[in-house]
């Protein structure tokens, strides 16, 4: 017995001093945690790497983990007491809407639990799947008492001179994602919102870096440089005037969100299913009638058409005209007239065997636009949720959300269980970015948080930009979720566009999203030659897979998405000027293929389409205009 004392002390001390490593199924993707020992300082670290032609290069250097709560800290002051055994991850599930129906993944995970100068405990689960890692904090202890988590030490690293697309953050996740090697933004603050995107240094290897699976406990992170250009730390919403709340505010036992990288060529990044993968699973037992589909949408051209009947007749008729299931009646239905009132306006969309969605603010941050103030409790919920299911109506926009306070991830939560109690689908505007909840809240279609085309109504910024940033989104923030960008326009709202007809068609394809608002006026749709308007008529908005044929952020983009037997493939062109784009059809299966094309005819205002055969193995070399594109569908 009398050398139990000191067996003890070597062995926590090696625990303590060796590196801890996991790797990931398939060898590509390993994660390194180690300490970094200063004074009386122990900074814990990891690293993440990835290997090529045999041999690991670093993805992320090293890079700081690390949590503090009100009562204490777990940052400089850890021991390592403990490490699980590997263990093995093989998940299956099904998505209604997103970038692939059946999801597959590999992964091992193993915990870290350690100690505090104080001898409280804290976890940290790492998972290494084939496509990326994850990571979240867990405070394992019972308590029934809320205790305050107030910050993270957690740092992502990026060498210097570091390509990377970062959209500085804003409240509403409406910006741009610019290209850059220095890490400075004209934000003063250094703030950045996720998903954040950058290349390894003279490496085809790519990181994407966001979060997931965030739950009642948690509130959404940003990412901060104001200390260090090329360190990013993963920091807290601030509080708001009417919630002065720091942090979070939890019982124990507690888990952090999953902090996320995808790692990996640019296919395996926009082709990742990571977020939904280390998300919870479906909370719904019955899913049948979460349809996806098109939707015609009314702002965009007409953007108080909501409260004229006769407007919204024709944006019915136009939804039937293309076989486009529903129709969304967008702000101010609740002082509609013009002919009818919004009881109508319902009855006419069913008349039409159109699916009625329907507009509301959140009644959180801008109080201004109507009707604000029908969901802030569970009460008026059921009373409005229930009416809705009354008149028959199939889904709720909810639009202008304060921030990523907890308060705030309470509500979104709420509203998706209690929407899904009355069967409505939900589209989140003026919101978060998505963070996996479209697989455990499945009637969550879509989520905005993007720039997009409804900003040609506000300025002329996005004229000039659309293209670059057309071509930028595929990879940094439609990776994470559906995206509303509420696309293909050919005429003209306040402000013009510049991108070409076959540009704008095929963003039909190259951004998901489970409920696609088609924005235009019906007479642009109408006067649309045969085979674009077909194409849009059969277009799906929910897929069971998709490849990344090519492309470079702000450059180029093809994308093609599979619905069962056909293949819809298109692509963009970012340059202002001509660009030839290279479809390499390895994707296909044996066998030749009929492959109807719809490209850039002689200006940006026309099309060209022709039919072909084309096999595995061929490559199609496509001119596009300036600002242009291309569509198709392989059958």
């Amino acid at each position: 017995m009398k050398h139990s004392i000191p067996i003890l002390f070597v062995i926590l001390s090696s625990l303590c001093i060796n590196a801890q490593e996991i790797i990931s199924p398939n060898g590509k993707i390993k994660v390194v945690l180690n300490f970094s020992e200063k004074n009386t300082e122990r900074d814990l670290f990891f690293k993440a790497l990835y290997k090529i032609d045999n041999k690991f290069i670093e993805v992320l250097p090293d890079s700081k983990l690390g949590i503090s709560r009100v009562d204490e800290q777990f940052t400089d002051n850890l021991r390592l007491i403990s490490t699980s055994k590997p263990v093995s991850i093989h998940d299956k599930y099904e998505m209604v809407c997103g970038k692939r129906q059946l999801c597959e993944n590999l992964g091992s995970e193993k915990t870290f639990s350690f100690e505090n100068s104080n001898h409280q405990p804290l976890d940290i689960v790492f998972r290494v799947y084939n496509d990326g890692i994850a990571f979240r904090y867990i405070f394992p202890n019972q308590s029934d008492s809320k205790v305050s988590i107030i910050s993270e030490a957690t740092t992502y690293v990026l060498p210097e001179g570091t390509s990377r697309w970062m959209q500085p953050f804003n409240l509403s996740y409406e910006g741009f994602y610019p290209f850059s090697k220095t890490g400075l933004s004209t934000n003063t603050e250094q703030e950045w919102g996720f998903p954040a995107l950058y290349k390894v240094n003279n490496q085809p290897v790519w990181g994407l870096i966001s979060e997931a699976d965030i739950g009642e406990n948690n509130c959404g992170a940003k990412l901060s440089n104001v200390k260090n250009a090329n360190q990013y730390q993963v920091t807290y919403p601030y509080p708001r005037d009417n919630f002065k709340q720091e942090g979070v505010k939890t019982t124990f036992p507690w888990n952090s969100q999953w902090h996320t990288l995808i790692i990996g060529k640019l296919s395996d990044i926009v082709e990742s299913t990571l977020i939904s993968d280390v998300s919870g699973p479906t909370q719904l037992k019955d899913t049948h009638w979460i349809k996806p589909g098109a939707v015609s949408w009314i702002y965009w051209a007409n953007n108080h058409g909501s409260k004229d009947y006769k407007k919204i007749v024709e944006y019915v008729d136009l939804a039937a005209q293309m076989n486009w299931p529903y129709v969304l009646i967008d702000w101010e239905w609740d002082v509609m007239s013009n002919g009818g009132d919004i009881i109508d306006a319902v009855n006419y969309a069913k008349s039409k065997a159109i699916k009625p969605l329907m507009w509301y603010n959140s009644g959180t941050i801008w109080l201004d636009p109507t009707p604000n103030d029908r969901l802030l409790t569970a009460e008026k919920r059921a009373k409005e949720f229930s009416w809705l299911n009354k008149i028959g109506v199939y889904g709720i926009k909810v639009d202008f959300f304060a921030g990523d306070q907890q308060d705030m991830i309470n509500y979104y939560i709420d509203i998706l269980k209690d929407a899904a109690k009355y069967h409505l689908l939900v589209n989140f505007h003026g919101a978060t970015v998505p963070r996996g909840w479209a697989r455990t809240y499945p009637n969550l279609m879509t989520t905005e948080a993007v720039y997009g085309a409804e900003w040609y109504n506000n300025n002329e910024v996005l004229t000039h930009k659309a293209a670059v940033h057309n071509t930028t989104l595929p990879f940094t923030r439609n990776v994470i979720g559906s995206m509303d960008y509420t696309p293909v326009t050919f005429s003209n709202s306040q402000h013009q566009h510049i991108t070409s007809y076959g540009h704008e068609l095929a963003l039909s394809v190259v951004f998901e999203s489970g409920l696609q608002h088609f924005a235009d006026r019906p007479s642009a749709y109408e006067s649309l030659p045969a085979e674009p308007k077909n194409f849009l008529k059969q277009v799906p908005t929910a897929w069971d897979d998709t490849k990344l044929i090519d492309g470079f952020p702000e450059d180029k983009v093809i994308i093609a998405r599979r619905k069962a037997d056909k293949w819809y493939i298109a692509g963009l062109n970012g340059k202002d000027v001509e660009q030839t784009l290279l479809v390499r059809f390895d994707f296909l299966g044996k066998g030749n293929h009929s492959f109807q094309l719809i490209k850039d005819g002689n200006d940006s205002t026309s099309f060209s389409s022709e039919k072909m055969k084309v096999k595995k193995g061929d490559v199609l070399k496509i001119k596009c205009l300036p600002r242009g594109g291309f569509a198709g569908i392989i059958k």
